[in-house]
Order: C-alpha cells, then structure tokens, then sequence
C-alpha cells in the first residue's frame, strides 16, 4: 500500500518516514504522539526527524490522499460515501482550529477542533480517505493563521460549508459513483441540495424539522405548491405510514414505520428538465407507536425500496462506531501539534494506518500487514 500511497513524494527518505510513521501509529500503544513513535522506530534522533517530517517539510497531502482513497475503494469497492464530524476535545487553545463551542451530540460545551471526515463505507469495513478542518473568522486573523501556519486559500466556514466542500473536493478524485450519506441538519439545506443535484451527485441526507418544501404528491390531497415546513408535510402524512423491515450489522434486523412523500424544493420546481415534479422523496422514520418521526430524511433516490434508504441512513452509525474503535486505536484524534499542516499530514497517515487495521484480518497477503 505504502508503495502506491507515497508514489509522490520526490525523496526516498520522505517516504521512509512515511512508513515509519504508519508503522508507529499501528504498533505503539496508547498516545500515538510524534515522541512514543520515535521511540519505536528509532530514538530521539528520529523524534526530531518525525517532527519535521509531519509539521514543517514541503511534502503535499493532498496527492497522498488521493491515492489512498483510489487504493481504498480497489480493495474496499464502497456502497455509500458517507461524511461525519468529527469532534477533537484540547486542554488548550492554541491547536489549530480549536473554540469553546456548544456541540449538540455532546449536550455539553467543549474546548476542541471540529473536523469533517469523508468515509467509505462497503461491506467490510468504513474507512476515512479525506479530511477538512472546520476554521472559524477568529483562526483567519493573521497573527493567529502565521503562527498556525494557516494557507491563504483556507476560509471560514459553518459545520455545513465545510462538509460539502469536503464531499465536494473528494468527488473532484473521480472515485466511483455512489449515495452521498449526511446529517444536513443546521446547515442550509437547500443550498446544499441544489449544489448536489447540479452535480448529478445520488444523496440521502438527513434533514431539519423547519426546512421548507413544495409537496408534489398526489396521495396527499389539499397540498398546492406553497413550500411548507417538513414537520407540517410529516402531520399530514400520517395515513402514508408503513412498516418497514431493514438489514443492519451482521444478523441484526432493524424496523420500523416509514413515511415517504414526494416534494420539491421550492425553488427548483421545474428547474430540471427531465426529472418532472417531484423529483425528491421526504422520508419520515418512527417508532411503532405511530408518534411524529424521530428523524426525517431528504433523498433523490425515489425509486429505490424503503429498506435500501434506510440501510443508507444507517451508515452513519457505522462510521461513528468504526471511528470509536477503529480510527482512534490508530490515533486519529492525537496529533498534539499546532499547525495547519501538522494536523492534516498526521490525520492522512492515520487514514492508512487505519485501512490497514482494518482490513489486515480480512486480506494480510494483499496488504502485507499483520496485526
């Protein structure tokens, strides 16, 4: 893999390093900082060696990725691209990126970086193949993006803004085609689904309660083209409700009562010749007890069957169990420096190590990795 992933760094030692630091991430135990690596591949000759190699040289990270992702899907063909937060809790202030912020999954304030992973998830595993780090107003004042090494080209961006583009500058790779999985919530949605249709990019998007939008489905009667709030379509549409049965991890079978509706953004109605009315299904999922849905969904796939979409939906849940026990034994939230650069040499080198975790089990020959 390592032949392939480093195929454009110009100097043999660079690559060396390279792998040193793979092999270190996988092999050392506990923090995987620059230190307990050096010290299992080489001493405190190879911590300074490292340490230039991850936060000063010239080396892109951007080609590397590239090649990852391109090795990932050869021996990990991907059913869904998936992109997730993914939140970095610091002691300090001075990592780059990092604010006191409230972060809702957490129900609490934290002191952390928020990065955005894309992950391809196929039959075997989820892996992650690019990353982009969420930069507020603050880290762009020029004291803080000089000492943090920040480029010109980085900018401020919501939750939102930096997911798409994450998604965005992946797909520019030319990877295979497949659903774009996400929680849209707390962004704009509709520009987000705009962007994305204009692309041709298959999405499944989980959406909020007051994002508005015109129903163009003739099982619900009374509905003129007026946009609504989606839990307004969702109350209408009780009677649309049915039992929907779905694989999930392993042997585990998932249900539940889904509700789908045919709707439109409000301003995309007729936008796109060839697709007619209704172009987007609204996906309301509950529980049996028949209550409001616990959590909506925004799709393009409208002749897919229920239990398709919502094997979709739970890809989510399985990047952030592959994040907890796959990604974060390989270090992927440790990297202790405070540059720019630092930050996103170490979370691509922590990918491989983790494509290699997490496929050593399953394919030691192909790889040569043995756990």
């Amino acid at each position: 893999m390592c032949s392939r992933l480093f195929a454009s760094l110009p100097r043999s030692d660079q690559r060396r390093k390279g792998m040193d630091y793979i092999r270190g991430l996988l092999e050392v135990r506990g923090r995987k900082s620059i230190r307990n690596i050096a010290a299992l591949v080489g001493g405190q000759a190879t911590e300074q060696s490292l340490h230039h190699f991850i936060s000063d040289s010239s080396w892109e990270w951007g080609p590397v990725r590239r090649a990852l992702a391109w090795y990932t899907v050869s021996v990990v063909p991907p059913q869904a691209w998936v992109v997730r937060p993914m939140v970095i809790p610091k002691a300090g202030r001075h990592s780059v990126g990092v604010e006191r912020r409230f972060f809702p999954e957490h129900g609490q304030m934290l002191n952390a970086q928020q990065a955005v992973g894309v992950w391809a998830v196929g039959e075997e595993a989820s892996v992650p193949v690019n990353w982009r780090l969420q930069l507020s107003p603050a880290w762009l004042a020029e004291d803080r993006r000089r000492r943090a090494s920040i480029p010109d080209d980085a900018s401020a961006e919501t939750l939102g803004e930096c997911s798409l583009r994450a998604y965005l500058e992946t797909a520019a790779w030319r990877l295979p085609s497949r659903p774009l999985v996400m929680d849209a919530r707390g962004g704009d949605i509709t520009s987000t689904v705009s962007q994305l249709l204009d692309r041709g990019t298959q999405m499944m998007l989980r959406v909020d309660d007051s994002l508005r939008l015109s129903v163009r489905d003739p099982a619900l009667k009374g509905f003129d083209t007026t946009p609504r709030p989606v839990h307004q379509i969702m109350s209408a549409s009780r009677g649309l409700q049915r039992p929907v049965v779905w694989p999930g991890d392993g042997a585990v079978r998932c249900s539940g009562l889904v509700t789908a509706v045919r709707v439109a953004l409000p301003a995309a109605a007729g936008r796109r010749a060839g697709r007619g009315d209704g172009d987007l299904l609204l996906l309301g999922l509950g529980n049996n007890d028949r209550r409001r849905p616990r959590e909506v969904w925004l799709t393009d796939l409208t002749s897919v069957p229920p239990a398709f979409l919502m094997r979709l939906r739970g890809m989510l849940s399985r990047v952030d169990q592959d994040l907890a026990h796959g990604a974060d034994q390989v270090g992927i939230r440790d990297f202790a420096g405070r540059s720019y650069r630092g930050w996103h040499r170490h979370v691509t080198l922590a990918s491989a190590a983790h494509v290699l975790a997490a496929l050593g089990d399953t394919d030691d020959a192909e790889l040569g990795y043995a756990s």
